[in-house]
Parts: structure tokens; C-alpha cells; sequence
């Protein structure tokens, strides 16, 4: 029994720097990247898969059920931070940090509030895998991955889980608790794709 940890595709916001909408798409990028990653994953042994409801989350899982006919739950609670009145907002035009350990977007989470709802995500995550006739698949974001890693994975020792997670990106824990990560933000199923984005593109 093993979970993997997804991050959702590119979107012309991760390329763009630009603070996500709820409704981003995936970028052209984006959805070659959601294919690549259904076609490595096709033959693992996935056979639930559950994602956050936001449409560039569902956009990456849906490859990956037609390439392994699991089932896909939609929850809310794998959405990303959010991040209110910001979203939308370019970074360059931020004057805030709107990752600030203290701060709190307008109309948004806190970092206690996200926390808390991650927390009850891996509650649900551990239910799904527990109750999976094998692995489990979770499509999410990049803060989700990061609070997930840190706070209920056991990394390999010396590891810290990353700042900045990769699109597409796949991390694998096998379980149960201590759920042990074998891979961590790999992106190696992408190996051949032009490269699309900056090197901060991956923030949220």
C-alpha cells in the first residue's frame, strides 16, 4: 500500500507568476505534463484516486483515471491556501509576503486556519488508502504537498520537505503510518518536455 502525492500541471498562472484563481486552467504545458505523468503511473497499482476539486487539480486527474480506470473522489478540503482579495494578483505587484508565518490575506485562510484543514485532508487521505484494494493516488497543491510532507510524512533522514514543489510533480509514501517516502518531488516521468516555466514558478 503506498500513497502518491501529486501536484497539479502547470497553468498559465504558475507561468506567469500571477497568484492562482480558484478556476485556472491548465496551461498547454500543463496538460502534456498531466499526461506524461498518467502514462508513468498507468501499470502501479492505482486504484483510487482522490483530488482537490479545483479545475487544475481535476484537469491532471483526469489522465491518470482513464489511464487506470480508479475511481476519483473530489475534495474540497485538498484545495490549495486560500489566499482571498490576492488571488489573481501578480507577485510583482505584491507589497506583502503572502507567505509571511504571520500574515493573513484578506478574505482568506491563515496558516492556522490552512493547517487545520489540512490536517482533517490527511484525515481522509489515510481513510482512503486504509479502505484502497491498493495505492492510492492523491492530486493536490503545492502547499498541500509541502504541509502533508512535513507535518504527517516520514522523510528520509536528512531530508526536509521542499520549499517549492514541482508541477506535476510525484512523491511516494508507502504505508501505513510511519508512511515512509521513497520518492520526494520527483519529475522524472517529464524528462523530454521543454522546459515551460521559471525556476519560482511552483510557489502555489
Amino acid at each position: 500500500m503506498a500513497i502518491y502525492l501529486i501536484r497539479h500541471g502547470e497553468t498559465e498562472g504558475n507561468a506567469a507568476r500571477i497568484i492562482q484563481l480558484p478556476d485556472s486552467p491548465l496551461s498547454p504545458r500543463g496538460i502534456s505534463q498531466a499526461e506524461r505523468l498518467a502514462q508513468a503511473l498507468a501499470a502501479e497499482g492505482i486504484s483510487r484516486i482522490v483530488s482537490s476539486d479545483l479545475l487544475r487539480a481535476t484537469m491532471t486527474a483526469a489522465p491518470l483515471q482513464r489511464a487506470t480506470g480508479a475511481p476519483l473522489l473530489l475534495d474540497a478540503l485538498l484545495q490549495e491556501r486560500n489566499f482571498g482579495d490576492l488571488r489573481g494578483t501578480p507577485y510583482a505587484e505584491l507589497d506583502v509576503d503572502p507567505f509571511a508565518p504571520d500574515y493573513e490575506p484578506p478574505n482568506g485562510e491563515s496558516w492556522e486556519t490552512f493547517y487545520r484543514r489540512v490536517e482533517r485532508a490527511w484525515a481522509v487521505i489515510r481513510e482512503a488508502a486504509i479502505a484502497s484494494h491498493g495505492h492510492l493516488a492523491v492530486v493536490t497543491h503545492g502547499l498541500v504537498c509541502r504541509a502533508l510532507a512535513a507535518r504527517y510524512l516520514s522523510l528520509p533522514s536528512g531530508e526536509e520537505a521542499p520549499a517549492r514543489w514541482e508541477n506535476a510533480s510525484l512523491t511516494i509514501a508507502d504505508g501505513v503510518a510511519p508512511w515512509r517516502v521513497r520518492t520526494l518531488n520527483s519529475i522524472v516521468h517529464l524528462d523530454g518536455l521543454s522546459a515551460g516555466t521559471s525556476k519560482d514558478s511552483a510557489a502555489v
